[in-house]
């Protein structure tokens, strides 16, 4: 074998892995704080190290989108980051790698840098090079019952089916969609894209789960993502599915990656596709994506999930401790324990469960029977203050509009008259004081105005207040009247 051919270094025989790793590290974080977390985040978080050969580095990325960005944008950055690490290195190049692509950095025989290699990192940097050089944005295939086909993406809970998913007034509607589209139904297309938003807790997951468990058992190829995800890659083997699971679409940050979200969202529907989104917020309110995107989403189905009423969450208790009496046959929680826990945890899904836990552990650790006050004190903090309402700048605008007599219509368009601008003034201030949204995305949302728009209305509306009493009043009349 040449000197110039490629060797897998052994960690436990050579120190050339662990000085790669190290200086590929260091290099990562030259090449983070000169670009910006987002930007290394979105376009290097799945970048890896595979090989280094007489003056060459060689990059491996998940995606074809991926390479020829970074090839065009940043490959010059690239090589000075390394280079400033490595010595020697002239030039670098990046390939899309496969499934099976080993995640251990070759090293040819005559690759050091000029100099001796980088000795003495601590055990501590040692390990978090490593992990970084091997993380792969591949997660492994998980076989099992029903898996027809590789599964790519985010893994699946085997517990997370319908069989188990709590049915009430909350859910009905979106169980009920989720099951038609699951059971292979006709009239599909309509349903896609089918989207379902809740506040966290409330069994999203839950139920995007269970249909890829569904599609699975169909034979059907079957992805389930998160955000975070997909923005390491997937774009291109998604356009060849039959089903995509899409969680957590709040988080799609960054405008080229909601683009490429975009364009295969397009291409899945286009081509008779199922599409399943979940988000905290209906599509209008994903402020941070791109119009286009908003609009296909709001043309499917769109079913909201709301919170548990009481009866609900009892329902859920019983099953939960229905459950844990098959493994425990001796637990017993009296009903009116059950029916405690229900009305005094509202918060979501997941205090439930916790609750449950919490229950099982004192009836059987406990020397006494389970009671209302044992129940009490084993549950105190997750029993959480009632939050307040959640206010939309959309109900803000309709009662704004008709408490002055004006159209919502009215509040978006350019018109100056004092009987429109007053009360879209007071809207906007509503808006900033009762939502969380930004100046910027308040302005979007009454008719595409700019931020200092919104702050000379937010001040505006601030100082009359001060000053004038019956305003005072009017403002404070409609700030009731929302969170009520």
């Amino acid at each position: 074998m040449s000197a110039k051919a490629h060797v897998r270094a052994n960690p436990a025989k050579s120190g050339d892995h662990h000085a790669v790793d190290e200086a590929w590290r260091r290099a990562r974080e030259r090449l983070r704080r000169s670009l910006g977390e987002d930007v290394f985040n979105s376009w290097f978080g799945s970048l890896r190290l595979e090989a280094l050969d007489a003056g060459r580095a060689r990059f491996s990325v998940s995606t074809r989108f991926l390479k020829s960005w970074i090839e065009s944008r940043y490959q010059d950055k690239l090589l000075s980051a390394f280079a400033e690490e490595w010595p020697g290195i002239e030039a670098v190049e990046i390939f899309v790698r496969s499934f099976s692509a080993p995640a251990t950095v070759r090293v040819s025989a005559e690759t050091h840098p000029a100099g001796s290699p980088p000795s003495g990192a601590s055990t501590a940097a040692r390990g978090e090079a490593t992990k970084s050089a091997s993380l792969s944005v591949w997660p492994q295939t998980r076989g099992g019952d029903g898996a027809a086909k590789s599964q790519l993406g985010s893994p699946l809970d085997r517990r997370l089916t319908f069989g188990n998913f709590v049915v009430g007034r909350a859910n009905q509607l979106a169980y009920s969609l989720a099951r038609k589209l699951s059971e292979g139904r006709e009239n599909e297309a309509a349903m896609t894209p089918l989207y379902i938003h809740s506040a966290v807790g409330l069994g999203k997951t839950h139920l995007l789960q269970a249909i890829a468990h569904a599609g699975i058992a169909r034979n059907q190829s079957v992805v389930y993502l998160t955000a975070e995800t997909f923005m390491h890659g997937f774009k291109e083997t998604l356009r060849t599915i039959d089903l995509l699971i899409f969680d957590d679409a709040q988080f799609l940050q960054g405008r080229v990656i909601q683009t490429e979200f975009g364009h295969v969202l397009n291409s899945l529907i286009d081509a008779g596709r199922q599409v399943v989104i979940a988000s905290d917020r209906p599509p209008s309110e994903l402020d941070s994506l791109d119009e286009r995107v908003r609009s296909r989403l709001a043309g499917g189905i769109c079913v909201e999930m709301s919170s548990f009423d009481e009866s609900l969450r009892l329902k859920i208790l019983e099953t939960r401790f229905s459950t844990a009496r098959q493994m425990h046959p001796n637990l017993e929680i009296p009903g009116e324990v059950l029916a405690y826990v229900a009305g005094a945890i509202i918060s979501n899904g997941r205090d439930l469960e916790g609750a449950v836990n919490r229950l099982i552990a004192h009836a059987q650790l406990g020397a006494a029977p389970m009671t209302l006050a044992a129940a009490e004190v084993a549950i105190r903090d997750l029993v959480r203050p009632r939050e307040p309402k959640r206010v939309k700048i959309e109900d803000i605008q309709k009662l704004v509009a008709s408490h002055y007599s004006v159209s919502r219509a009215d509040l978006l368009s350019s018109r100056r008259t004092a009987a429109v601008v007053m009360p879209r003034q007071i809207a906007m201030y509503l808006a900033k004081a009762l939502t969380l949204r930004s100046l910027p995305e308040i302005g979007r949302r009454f008719g595409g105005r700019d931020h200092t728009t919104v702050l000379h209305a937010v001040r505006k509306i601030d100082g009359l207040c001060s000053s004038d009493a019956t305003l005072r009043e009017e403002v404070d009349l409609l700030k009731r009247m929302l969170l009520d």
